[in-house]
């Protein structure tokens, strides 16, 4: 879920979209170059710009970094619960493979808003990876989600396909306007109850999660949401959305919405670390 912006777009964030009184002079080669007495050498595209492999654009377009990084939370999550290390492993490719179809769909559901944006590191919208191949993609990723998922437990991989779901629905309704943190915070939110309900073999059954640690990860939810949408504020405001996170970079401006959601999801998470090893993952 959430759009994967290029993160140099957040000084356009702030320039575009919140009124700055204090307005930088061009610097001297700028107003050089403006009248004619040089011409800037043209940007050389970067590699990934370029690349027509099209398992290298199904990376591309799986927006990588976020996939890793919440995989490696969840299964570092699975061994701080004292879940085995092959229960811990299953968890992590589980959500490794769950969060690059949440990649994929959201770049196929944005490729127009994409391309006339001009986003830089999307495959599907400038035209180097067909639509048709990244729904391929998908279907093959969902056929090895599903027995992933279930491999701890038919009620804990229920759950976490029905996060998924969650999530893909989150990149088609809701997130224009005011709701657009209600699929993040329910996603979210169902992660304690995949683990808590895991163990091993399809039978496995656990206990149902804590309260306030399922009300903490709907929590931590909002706040990525709030962080991930701050590098695509421009193109947003543009398109006329109107979500919580554009409402209040117009009023504080990009780079303090950037630092108060950071401060926000860390003070989250050291919350669910408080939680957890108080009354433990599990009721």
């Amino acid at each position: 879920m959430g759009v994967d912006r290029d993160e140099g777009a957040i000084g356009d964030v702030d320039e575009k979209v919140v009124d700055d009184p204090e307005v930088e002079e061009p610097a001297e080669d700028e107003e050089l170059a403006e009248e004619g007495e040089y011409d800037e050498p043209p940007a050389r595209p970067g590699f990934f710009a370029t690349v027509r492999w099209t398992p290298l654009l199904l990376f591309q377009a799986a927006h990588a970094k976020q996939a890793v990084l919440t995989a490696l939370a969840m299964g570092g999550a699975a061994v701080l619960a004292e879940r085995s290390a092959r229960e811990a492993g299953v968890v992590l490719m589980t959500v490794l493979v769950g969060q690059v179809i949440l990649g994929w769909h959201n770049d196929i559901v944005d490729r127009e808003r994409d391309a006339a944006h001009g986003t830089p590191g999307k495959p599907i919208a400038d035209g180097r990876l067909d639509p048709g191949a990244a729904w391929y993609a998908i279907i093959v990723a969902a056929l090895i989600l599903v027995p992933l998922a279930i491999t701890t437990g038919i009620t804990a991989g229920g759950i976490y396909l029905v996060s998924v779901c969650v999530g893909m629905l989150g990149n088609v309704v809701l997130r224009t306007g005011f709701f657009s943190w209600v699929t993040w915070a329910i996603s979210f939110g169902m992660l304690p109850a995949y683990l808590s309900y895991g163990g091993w073999g399809g039978q496995a059954v656990g206990d149902p999660p804590e309260t306030a640690i399922t009300i903490l990860a709907g929590a931590l939810g909002i706040g990525i949401h709030f962080t991930r949408a701050v590098w695509g504020l421009v193109a947003d405001h543009e398109d006329g959305w109107t979500y919580l996170p554009l409402k209040l970079g117009l009023k504080i401006g990009a780079t303090r919405l950037l630092a108060l959601s950071t401060l926000y999801v860390i003070g989250i998470l050291v919350a669910i670390g408080y939680v957890a090893s108080d009354v433990g993952l599990s009721r």
